[in-house]
């Protein structure tokens, strides 16, 4: 499976944008998918996850309300939508196909688009 994002961009605080993640391969459907980040200086973190059927998502608390994680398997992408956009928002935002549901590690991964929140 590859994987490539885009969407990110130079927002002010309070906007959104919407990262889109492609997929190549026809095994997407059958994928359970997450969206991560890295910030400077920081280890990538975990942010949003959807299951394969778009059944079940989950998100890491500091984005919950905010983020919303999406799919859809006829155009073999996943999104990412995200509202109140806030400088500690800044960072480089991978998608990827998860190992598992429960561990939410990323088994294949995108290159990143980068998101930069000016405060």
């Amino acid at each position: 499976v590859q994987l490539v994002e885009s969407g990110g961009g130079l927002v002010q605080a309070g906007s959104s944008l919407r990262l889109t993640c492609i997929a190549s391969g026809r095994t997407f459907s059958r994928l359970h998918m997450g969206w991560f980040r890295q910030a400077p200086g920081k280890e990538r973190e975990f942010l949003a996850a959807i299951s394969w059927n778009g059944g079940m998502s989950e998100y890491t608390d500091s984005v919950k309300g905010r983020f919303t994680i999406a799919r859809d398997n006829a155009k073999n992408t996943v999104y990412l939508g995200m509202n109140s956009l806030k400088p500690e928002d800044t960072a480089v935002y991978y998608c990827a196909a998860l190992t598992n549901w429960a561990l939410k590690e990323g088994a294949y991964w995108g290159t990143g688009t980068q998101v930069t929140v000016s405060s």
